[in-house]
């Protein structure tokens, strides 16, 4: 139960700029264009992309991050998702449909030490825009998952999906059940290594429309929770979701469920 209350966590109130902006970072000049393959540095526009972070994580396992733009901001088509100083940098990588623009989207994220979260977005026209900040949290990749392995057999997989309405836009909120096993954790009964298992491939769509899909690596949190802005046609809600482990599964909700 307690996974699923979690589900509100996310930020109440935006954390301005200026007070925990990205830092000057040695690991992504290294990352840039080796991992990123940028050839030039992105620039910093929030008229066009924003991300939003607490300054000190209460839980480093579950941070969470809400990227936003204005009402007039050229749309993305997608975003890369990169935390410096994670193990594996790269968190997930994002494609947006045009009903999601202008992008109001919420994640919760893993970060392992104190690391700027930068998110690069894809402009239609092939320029991109970045927005970042720096989080202090640490030991999130390796945290104990939050409960016992027969406990995570039994819910593997279990969605729910609900809307409501705010600032005059429809919310969607799709809850999954997964451990998102990073390969880093133990099991606390036998204090072996958990091998690595997390959902990887994500896609949800409205009817035939591309809403958000995601290709996601060791830094999404336990119990990935989505929220994010639409704009409605009507149709069903449909979600494919795959893990390492070669599970698949498939759901469809009530558009106004």
């Amino acid at each position: 139960m307690k996974a699923w209350l979690l589900a509100g966590l996310f930020l109440a109130s935006p954390v301005l700029a200026q007070e925990n902006p990205l830092q000057p970072s040695q690991t992504w000049n290294d990352l840039r264009e080796s991992v990123v393959g940028l050839s030039a540095e992105p620039p910093l526009d929030p008229a066009t992309l924003d991300l939003d972070a607490p300054t000190r994580a209460h839980d480093a396992a579950i941070v969470p991050i809400r990227l936003t733009q204005p009402s007039d901001a050229a749309p993305l088509t997608g975003l890369t998702l990169v935390i410096d100083e994670n193990p594996a940098p790269v968190a997930a990588e994002y494609s947006f449909g045009p009903a999601l623009m202008p992008l109001d989207f919420e994640i919760r994220v893993r970060v392992d030490a104190y690391s700027d979260i930068r998110a690069i977005g894809d402009r239609a026209d092939g320029s991109k825009v970045m927005a970042g900040r720096f989080v202090k949290a640490s030991g999130g990749c390796s945290a104990p998952a939050g409960k016992d392995m027969a406990a995570v057999e039994s819910s593997m997989g279990q969605m729910r999906w609900k809307t409501a309405t705010a600032d005059g836009r429809t919310i969607g909120t799709l809850m999954i059940r997964h451990p998102m096993f990073s390969g880093l954790q133990r099991d606390q009964v036998t204090l072996l290594n958990i091998p690595a298992n997390f959902i990887d491939k994500l896609q949800v769509r409205q009817g035939d429309e591309l809403l958000f899909s995601m290709q996601a690596g060791i830094s999404v949190s336990e119990d990935p929770v989505f929220r994010f802005a639409f704009d409605p046609n009507g149709q069903p809600i449909t979600v494919h979701a795959e893990d390492l482990d070669g599970h698949v599964w498939d759901q469809t909700f009530a558009a106004n469920s």
